[in-house]
């Protein structure tokens, strides 16, 4: 079809005539779809006749819309306009570039086109230069955003009134006629936003070369069913406004993406910008979102390994103006850790997020009634989608779906809904293999290893690739499937970083550097690279690649050993998290998950890091969690390797939180026997191991144990101060601190206080000997004294405590108010709850309002670090208010 103005046409079923410039002949076609001449929908669609005479394009156009109020977005249209043309010459084009301003033209709901060439001299009176331009279509970036309508009056030639797409997309008939004839006719994508965008799954109107792809959860090649409650909850979610953030988690193949694309499809069909940011994209660049005018879904893929995205997103959220709904849909395989910290990386998300729900997704066929119809749709979506893929169009695909034996679909595994279409494509393809199970009647057992039978069909693709780049003569099979589970495996972000990888790969490692770059290239041409900095894409659906990559570190479990030397960090954290989920599949029977593990275990100096953050995000991560605990009992392991790895693990973390005090646990018996020997060089040290333990010991809840050790810590420093005392009383303050917490955990409350109390006659000294290095602490021990006291109910104590604290920190916060302005005002805002307690309302509020008038400044000058802060103050000065006069 070809997009032109209505008034070209003037109305539906008139046949015309359309041309190329600069090519041959005329192609015949009929309009099929014709808006108003001269009105705001003045655009008509042509479908042609004829065979082309010109080279056609293959990809689907993608529309676009402004989805922001920025001006000056840049735009382009080609067209052969009167000022262009030359009397005995062939028609001429002409390419106009200019600018889009959405504030120009909305209530007339027009785009206007400010163009930057210099308006043409033009002396034929009553007409304009533009004419013959009406019709063309404007770009903005990729995004087909509308269509050349007129000159706009009173612009001097300098403006063009375009026909906006979602003026046309608002028409039912449009979309009507779109997707009758194949358009894309799914919604508008923003046009400020697509630099931001993931890529949409390649070539929808050219061949494939894998028919995997057809599974891809973007190309919704298989019909939507199901999830009808959650979806009704979803769309009830966005209707609500605001912001609202959703998690969406469950194993891989569950159909959380698939769910997604459902939704934004409806939420695109209803005028709303969707992105599905790339995972490459900054924080700065994501923040610009905080513009966008129109209702807004951003779906974040891989959440748990894209916390930095989140925050940035809630920092977005927290400029936006609110007027319009601000969702975030996040899809993980988990909801562990990862989600934990995740929603507590500063206050502002800790306050966005807090109350964000967190919904695990059951799996879709779960009844056995509707397996063999779900079964017998995905076959007959698949079969349409396959003349698509290369060397598969000669195949009568509908029949052969009409004429599919059904399956035996008893098994629990086809309750997974990528499982039953995964099957459904394989007994599809192997109908084309004499002898292959596609021919009979499937086994009972069909759900296991179709992964593997789905593989077999895709070295088709592999071989016709390898073919095309000259590596099928020059390499062995087994050599090129290795290098590709390597590239799978690691990854890479250039050629050099590749070429790196194949020299650690056998039988790559002495080829020419020209052949190890057609690998390369063949893996590139294979699966290209969805987003820039990486060499090649991903085969899909994950599960194909978990497979193929067990299945050859099956067979050879060095291979990960040589990849991970000179692996950097994204490297070394993709092939953790890769081979842990391909150690998860149950075909290789836990052999994958030992290798892992003592992979990690011998390389613990290198992967340290990334086994923690791996084991945090990951939806198998037992081999991860079994090699670090295997660590904690290894003998040869030195105490500062344990030290700098128990420092690695996150403050606080339910999967990781045994590990930590077998780590602690570790770390103190070892110092507990070196201080036996020498305890005037090790003491210190077993001392705040011991501290260390405390803390992770109350962290799982054993309180006692946990108090234990405190107290033991706090009779080692007690005995290190009396020797030292310049050296280790800060120390002993420290531990005393410590041991109030632990005390207050076992509900001795008085205990606690005492401890408290004597931290404070420690810094208090420590302050007065050397105010500049203690004060602080000073501060903060009134601080949580007041805490402490107020517990016993010493209302008055407590109020003393904090207004002490309070002139402290008015001290430092004169002197360096950069560093200290934020305790200032927690202090105040601590005062006002103490005087509060006992009844001094005015001079609460008068505290709180300090405390308020600080923390909008800090706001003010660092959005989003300081709101949850701001925020907090505010609801104080609200109680404050409610109580009695």
């Amino acid at each position: 079809m070809v997009l032109t103005s209505a008034h070209v046409v003037a109305r539906a079923g008139e046949l015309v005539q359309a041309f190329q410039p600069g090519g041959v002949g005329v192609l015949g076609g009929r309009v099929v779809w014709c808006g108003t001449p001269g009105k705001r929908d003045d655009a008509a669609l042509v479908l042609i006749d004829d065979d082309p005479a010109w080279q056609m394009p293959k990809a689907s156009v993608r529309w676009g819309r402004m989805a922001t109020d920025r001006p000056g977005t840049t735009s382009r249209t080609w067209g052969v306009p009167d000022v262009a043309q030359r009397p005995g010459l062939p028609v001429e084009a002409a390419q106009l570039t200019g600018t889009i301003n959405p504030g120009s033209g909305f209530v007339g709901n027009q785009y206007v086109m400010d163009l930057l060439q210099h308006p043409p001299q033009w002396s034929r009176e009553g007409t304009s230069p533009w004419g013959g331009l009406s019709g063309a279509a404007v770009f903005c970036g990729r995004l087909l955003a509308g269509v050349v309508a007129s000159d706009r009056a009173h612009s001097g030639h300098g403006q063009l009134n375009v026909v906006p797409a979602y003026v046309l997309h608002h028409d039912r008939a449009f979309r009507g006629v779109l997707a009758e004839h194949g358009a894309s006719a799914t919604g508008l994508e923003a046009v400020e936003l697509q630099h931001l965008a993931d890529v949409e799954p390649a070539g929808r109107g050219a061949a494939l070369g894998s028919p995997a792809a057809l599974l891809q959860a973007g190309r919704q090649t298989v019909p939507f069913h199901g999830r009808k409650d959650l979806l009704a909850d979803l769309l009830a979610w966005c209707g609500r406004g605001g912001f609202g953030a959703w998690l969406l988690h469950g194993p891989g193949g569950q159909g959380k993406t698939r769910l997604a694309h459902h939704l934004a499809g409806l939420l695109a069909a209803d005028g709303w910008a969707v992105l599905w940011p790339r995972a490459d994209v900054i924080a700065a660049e994501l923040r610009e979102l905080r513009d966008v005018a129109k209702p807004l879904l951003i779906v974040l893929d891989y959440a748990e390994a894209r916390s930095g995205q989140l925050t940035a997103l809630v920092e977005a959220a927290a400029h936006h103006p609110g007027s319009k709904p601000f969702k975030v849909l996040l899809l993980a395989r988990t909801a562990g850790d990862w989600w934990v910290q995740a929603k507590s990386v500063t206050l502002l998300v800790e306050d966005y997020l807090d109350d964000a729900p967190s919904i695990r997704l059951e799996p879709l066929e779960q009844d056995l009634g509707p397996r063999p119809e779900a079964y017998r749709t995905a076959a007959r979506a698949l079969a349409g989608a396959l003349p698509s893929v290369r060397g598969l169009a000669g195949h009568d695909w509908r029949t052969v779906a009409d004429t599919l034996p059904t399956p035996s679909l008893n098994h629990a595994g086809f309750a997974n809904a990528l499982t039953l279409q995964m099957t459904a494509l394989a007994d599809l393809l192997d109908t084309t293999t004499p002898g292959s199970p596609g021919t009979a009647p499937p086994p009972a057992d069909h759900v296991q290893g179709v992964e593997d039978r789905l593989l077999g069909h895709e070295r088709r693709h592999w071989q016709h690739g390898a073919t095309a780049h000259g590596l099928n003569s020059a390499l062995s099979r087994t050599t090129l499937e290795t290098a590709l589970a390597a590239a799978h495996l690691v990854g890479a972000a250039d050629r050099d970083q590749a070429d790196h990888m194949w020299l650690r790969v056998p039988a790559l490692d002495d080829q020419p550097r020209d052949r190890r770059d057609a690998v390369t290239a063949w893996i590139t041409a294979l699966y290209p690279p969805a987003e820039s900095g990486r060499s090649w894409g991903a085969l899909q659906p994950d599960r194909l690649a978990e497979r193929h990559i067990g299945n050859i570190l099956a067979a050879n479990p060095n291979l990960a050993e040589r990849l991970i030397e000179g692996a950097d960090d994204a490297q070394a954290t993709q092939l953790l998290t890769v081979y842990s989920r391909a150690a998860a599949h149950p075909t290789f029977d836990g052999c994958l998950s030992t290798h892992l593990t003592s992979l990690c275990v011998r390389h613990h100096s290198q992967l340290a890091p990334h086994i923690v953050a791996t084991a945090i995000q990951a939806d198998h991560p037992q081999p991860l969690i079994t090699a670090l605990d295997a660590l904690t009992t290894d003998p040869t392991i030195a105490v500062s390797d344990l030290t700098t790895l128990h420092n690695r693990l996150p403050h606080a973390s339910r999967r990781l939180a045994n590990t930590a005090v077998q780590l602690a646990e570790a770390i103190t018996n070892h110092y507990r026997v070196l201080a036996e020997a020498s305890p005037d060089a090790y003491l210190p040290d077993l001392a705040m191991a011991l501290n260390n333990l405390s803390v992770d010991l109350g962290k799982v809840g054993r309180r006692e144990e946990a108090l234990g050790a405190s107290e033991e810590a706090l009779r080692h420093y007690r005995a290190l101060a009396e020797a030292t005392p310049d050296a280790f009383i800060p120390d002993l303050a420290s531990a005393l601190n410590n041991l109030s917490v632990r005390l207050g955990e076992v509900g001795r409350r008085e205990e606690a206080l005492g401890a408290s109390e004597e931290a404070l006659r420690h810094y208090r000294a420590l302050a007065e000997a050397t105010p500049d290095a203690f004060l602080p602490d000073l501060a903060m021990a009134l601080n949580n004294l007041s805490v402490r006291l107020g517990e016993v109910g010493r209302r008055e104590e407590a109020l003393g405590a904090s207004e002490e604290a309070l002139r402290h920190y008015r001290a430092l916060a004169e002197a360096t108010p950069d560093a200290y302005l934020p305790n200032l005002a927690s202090a105040l805002n601590n005062l006002s709850v103490r005087l509060g307690e006992v009844g001094r309302r005015e001079e609460a509020l008068g505290a709180v309002e300090e405390a308020v008038t600080i923390r909008r400044a800090l706001a003010e000058a660092s959005p989003g670090l300081f709101d949850a802060n701001l925020r907090n103050s505010l609801e104080i000065a609200a109680w404050l208010r409610s109580l009695p006069e």
